[in-house]
């Protein structure tokens, strides 16, 4: 592969969080972005504000739609949820491994195989005190492969992890499941609230196949050029290529 592919195969790896509190700052993001980045997400502060607009606006730019809401209830509920993501036209939406498998495959059912359902395991702010106090016992690690092997059993393609859960999840599902990966710090970026972040090479290599990045991008002094950075980063990374 040529470094033109690569760094367009690198590029698709690399999903930019709008979450911006309403359309007119996530719009100026998807032009000021546009073709630096592979994937953009919508996430809840911006879908609360703008709703299906603000995925119009990632589709009509020409990059894939990442609703992320999370999505945490009943089964009947979980599933018209999706069917109306689906209408919508988004590639990746995320749901909670914690609503249980009945929801999962609910979820699963009304998805289609056009969108990439991505159950969250264990959010990358929480840590085992964190998980002890909503009354799950152990490290986030464990929690994680529990939930994991839950959303694989219930037949969710995607999971979303912190970096350091990649390599366990790659070794118990396999290379078939899609890893996304959040929580990603440049090194020597501040962390903020993630306390499982990563640098975007680390992810890569321990499998993950699309890192999600907002504050070291929107932050930036110059965020194309630390999208770029990070793009190459991927691009260098061991098997970015290959996956």
């Amino acid at each position: 592969m040529n470094e033109s592919a690569a760094h367009s195969s690198a590029r698709d790896k690399l999903a930019l969080a709008l979450d911006v509190p309403a359309l007119p700052q996530a719009t100026e993001w998807i032009v000021r972005m546009r073709g630096e980045v592979g994937v953009l997400k919508v996430g809840l502060e911006l879908f609360t504000a703008a709703g299906p607009r603000a995925v119009e606006a990632v589709l009509d730019s020409g990059a894939r739609c990442f609703l992320d809401l999370k999505l945490h209830d009943i089964p009947a509920t979980v599933a018209h949820a999706v069917s109306s993501a689906r209408a919508l036209g988004v590639q990746y939406l995320t749901l909670h491994a914690l609503a249980g498998r009945e929801a999962l495959e609910a979820a699963v059912e009304a998805a289609g195989p056009e969108m990439t359902l991505l159950a969250v395991t264990v959010l990358t702010s929480a840590d085992a005190a964190t998980l002890r106090a909503i009354g799950l016992e152990g490290p986030p690690e464990a929690a994680v492969l529990r939930l994991g092997r839950l959303a694989a059993d219930a037949g969710v393609p995607g999971l979303v992890c912190s970096a350091h859960e990649c390599a366990p999840l790659r070794a118990a599902l396999g290379p078939a499941v899609q890893l996304v990966v959040p929580g990603i710090r440049p090194a020597g970026a501040a962390l903020d609230d993630q306390r499982r972040a990563a640098t975007p090479a680390a992810a890569i290599g321990d499998g993950a196949d699309l890192l999600v990045v907002g504050r070291p991008i929107r932050g930036a002094e110059d965020p194309v050029a630390a999208a770029r950075a990070i793009v190459a980063e991927i691009a260098s990374a061991p098997g970015a290529v290959s996956r």
